[in-house]
């Protein structure tokens, strides 16, 4: 091919991509459909001037654009790892990471099903061979992502349900291709009909060593970014490079699905990457994926649909009969998923509730695209699978993709109406007068503020002010009104603002660089956990979203058994020093929430909410101090460590704010700044560097400071401090059933605990003990304890704990009081307390 007309088909495919985004919001049609119409357009038009007599000037053009060298491994190897490593770089991982269950159901389960209803359906039509309608289901069954988070992204939908959504059509093609591979081998050996169930069992490795694979190689790339600190155009490079040889090295070297090698090496990139990258790196790197992505997508479409004429060469009449039989089973085993498995999911509380209008929605905007082109494309390339096979897939494929693009694309919208999915709820609509409001008046402070800097004339200034006072007066009007916004709804809407204004704050400190990267993504996670369980639950949600913040769910228990029963203490380290960050990033947001509440919520929604919310911001400030002060009862150096680290950040800012300003004046040259910058980012570097968390507890320093210890000389408390047993637990973790005899005492250094027995609950916090009621009393008292947030414990054996409490007559008072406490007579409690002395004499 001429390189010139190389150049200008080249050309005119970035035109059309240019043009087609601001067709398709004209038309409000997907983007994706406009492209597939381009690309069908350029194939007619290529044929329409090849063989008309009108002019010969085009024909070099059109033959070129009509024997491009598109083959199936250009889609596979070059488009598809660019696409599906750049939406693994966009998700939010930690949140999907919360919904991994209905995501992976949703993903595998349903390309499983999709796979053989469409196969079965085919099959029964006596036309291939059961293989090779497997082959074609597993083909027709992968959606496109990108339409289909557009359709939800579109509606407003909940974050969750539209990450869910979104997770679900990632892994899709992985699993979709990952099952066409496995049918293919069975049509190019020939075997009409094997039994599944082997087969089947090929799928988990497929996943699990491409998602390993994946991994691997990401944390050599990571490992080589960083050491590339200085080069961020050299970090661009190798992320641009990871994807393909990830692809490659799961599929020809590992032998398993390179889709997943590609996801497993995106997910891992976003997890580790954000930590040990330059903040200005991470976000170059995230543009320029997203402009390549961009790029791709536009490119597989463009190129998919000049495809359709040849795979749909010579199609008949009743070939079009079996397209509308794979078209109703595809259509079938989506409706089974989402009328059958989202249900069961939601009730079993591993998915939230999908309501009808968005289920419709997911199943008419499941459109098939160009992967599913692709695919059919390898088929019909394929000289080891029968013609036969070749010419039904290529049609039933070409068919099928076709309907979903023109026909369900095109109603998509005109449907989305009709189910009335484009009109806001009256909360969201509520929200968006006080959205409205809050900007006005923070433009009318702005604005005022730049006038008086100026200078500008006061009848100017007046007579606009005077315009915008009126506007502003209408908006908070409209903010005020709506009756049927009850006052919860009220505190809701207080509640998802004043959340919104804390992933602000999170964000100012990021672009200050006062916090790491790793720090601000955990902050905004919970964020926007905050502002999605606000929006579903109101009040109750808030303060479960605020609790659930802490820090104290599944992972760190699972951490806390590791490292006490089989001393693996590398993830409880790294969970407590995240929980450190975190609850520090938390404390420095809310000291500047109660400011938000008095100038931008108080005026909408009244004095009454705002001081609602100010005793729900100041009990969640409590809660993270509380939290904080265990953690630096447990680790003084390691808390001092990071507020140094804290300051070194802001020096380091401050510092390079000067260095600008010096710039700006003229005082120093841009050779001069540039090589001020290279030091102070070599300093920066190292202030960067997380210090290491010794989980070693400085159990000498913790018994000084329990007031039950308070009277035992300072040897006892050194023979006791090494006695003492050291446990973490966490939160909702049972510390002692109640059919278990207790055999030791436990101190509480940090957190709380709950006790049940004999229909009385009791709660102990920290300096409290449990466990030596059930040893002193004649007949051992059986309780039920339970951890209600991370903390440590200091046990003592019985033992011990009978010699110490002859020593100690602070504790001997501290368990006459507990067991006067819990309902006991008190002479016998004092009788219990003098129980170990007695029998001593």
């Amino acid at each position: 091919m001429d390189i010139v007309i190389a150049t200008v088909i080249l050309a005119t495919f970035f035109l059309l991509i240019g043009l087609g985004e601001p067709l398709a919001a004209r038309l409000r049609l997907p983007f994706n459909v406009i492209l597939a119409g381009f690309g069908l357009a350029a194939g007619a038009g290529a044929t329409f001037f090849l063989n008309t007599q009108l002019t010969d000037a085009l024909n070099p053009v059109a033959e070129a654009i009509l024997n491009l060298p598109i083959r199936s491994n250009v889609f596979l190897y070059v488009f598809l790892p660019t696409l599906l490593f750049q939406v693994t770089l966009g998700v939010n991982l930690r949140r999907m990471l919360d919904d991994w269950v209905p995501i992976l159901t949703l993903a595998v389960v349903a390309v499983v099903v999709a796979t053989l209803t469409v196969g079965y359906a085919l099959f029964l039509t006596g036309v291939l061979p059961l293989m090779a309608c497997l082959l074609i289901g597993s083909i027709v069954s992968t959606t496109d992502p990108s339409a289909v988070v557009s359709i939800f992204r579109n509606l407003a939908a909940p974050r969750r349900l539209s990450r869910i959504i979104e997770g679900e059509s990632l892994l899709n093609d992985a699993a979709a291709i990952a099952l066409f591979g496995l049918f293919m081998g069975f049509v190019m050996r020939g075997v009409p009909n094997p039994e599944l169930g082997p087969a089947l069992a090929q799928f988990p490795w497929l996943l699990g060593a491409g998602g390993l694979t994946g991994w691997a190689m990401a944390q050599l790339a990571v490992r080589l970014m960083r050491w590339l600190g200085r080069f961020p155009l050299a970090q661009i490079s190798i992320s641009v490079a990871l994807p393909y040889l990830a692809y490659i090295v799961a599929e020809k070297l590992v032998g398993a699905s390179g889709v997943i090698g590609v996801v497993g090496a995106g997910l891992t990139l976003n997890l580790a990457a954000p930590g040990r990258l330059s903040p200005l790196a991470w976000t170059n790197m995230r543009e320029v994926w997203d402009l390549l992505a961009h790029w791709a997508g536009a490119f597989i479409f463009l190129l998919a649909a000049l495809l359709i004429p040849r795979l749909l060469d010579g199609a008949q009449p009743v070939d079009f009969a079996l397209v509308a039989v794979v078209t109703l089973a595809a259509l079938g085993a989506r409706a089974l998923i989402l009328w059958g498995l989202l249900p069961l999911l939601a009730r079993l509380r591993l998915s939230p509730p999908v309501e009808r209008s968005y289920r419709v929605a997911i199943l008419w905007g499941g459109l098939r695209g160009a992967i599913t082109l692709a695919l059919a494309l390898a088929v019909t390339e394929s000289l080891r699978v029968p013609e036969e096979v070749r010419r039904m897939t290529g049609i039933l494929a070409t068919g099928f993709t076709l309907f979903t693009l023109i026909v369900q694309g095109v109603t998509l919208r005109p449907l989305i109406k009709r189910l009335g999915l484009e009109k806001l709820s009256p909360i969201d609509a509520a929200l968006a007068r006080q959205v409205v409001a809050v900007a006005l008046q923070s433009v009318r402070e702005t604005v005022a503020e730049a006038a008086e800097n100026y200078g500008l004339t006061r009848e100017t200034v007046r007579s606009e002010a005077k315009s915008f006072a009126e506007r502003l007066d209408d908006a908070v009007a409209r903010a005020e009104e709506g009756e049927a916004i009850s006052d919860r709804d009220r505190i809701t809407l207080g509640l998802i603002a004043l959340a919104g204004a804390e992933r602000e704050h999170v964000l100012q400190l990021f672009r200050e660089r006062a916090i790491s990267n790793r720090q601000a993504e955990r902050a905004l996670a919970e964020a926007d956990r905050l502002i999605e369980t606000t929006r579903a639950g109101g009040r109750p949600g808030y303060r479960r979203a605020a609790r659930e913040s802490l820090g104290q769910g599944g992972p760190t228990r699972v951490a806390a058994f590791l490292h006490n029963r089989l001393h693996i203490s590398g993830p409880l380290a790294g969970l407590t020093a995240d929980r450190f960050e975190l609850l520090l990033t938390q404390g420095l947001v809310l000291r500047d929430l109660d400011g938000f509440i008095d100038s931008r919520i108080r005026r909408i929604h009244g004095r009454r909410v705002a001081e609602l919310l100010h005793e729900l911001i100041g009990r969640r400030r409590e809660d993270v101090e509380q939290a904080l002060d265990g953690l630096r009862l447990q680790y003084p150096g390691y808390a001092e460590e990071l507020e140094r680290r804290f300051i070194r950040r802001t020096a380091l800012r401050i510092e390079e704010r000067e260095y600008a300003a010096l710039r700006d004046d003229g005082l120093i040259g841009p050779e001069l700044h540039a090589t001020l910058l290279s030091g102070l980012e070599a300093r920066r570097a190292e202030a960067e560097a997380r210090p290491r968390l010794d989980l070693a507890v400085q159990k000498a320093v913790l018994v000084q400071q329990f007031p039950l210890f308070a009277d035992l000389d300072k040897a006892v408390r050194q023979r006791l401090s090494k006695a003492l047993v050291t446990r973490f637990v966490a939160a909702g973790e049972v510390l002692q059933h109640r059919d278990a005899p207790a055999r030791s005492v436990s101190f509480i250094a940090s957190g709380a605990v709950e006790i049940e027995t004999a229909g009385q609950t009791l709660r102990l916090g920290r300096g409290e003990m449990f466990g030596q009621l059930a040893i002193l009393s004649p007949k051992r008292r059986r309780a039920e304890v339970r951890a209600l947030s991370h903390g440590v414990l200091l046990e003592l054996d019985e033992a011990r704990f009978l010699r110490l409490l002859r020593r100690s007559p602070a504790l001997r008072e501290a368990v006459r009081e507990s067991a006067i406490k819990r309902g006991m007579d008190p002479e016998r409690a004092a009788a219990l307390g003098a129980a170990p002395q007695a029998s001593e004499a």
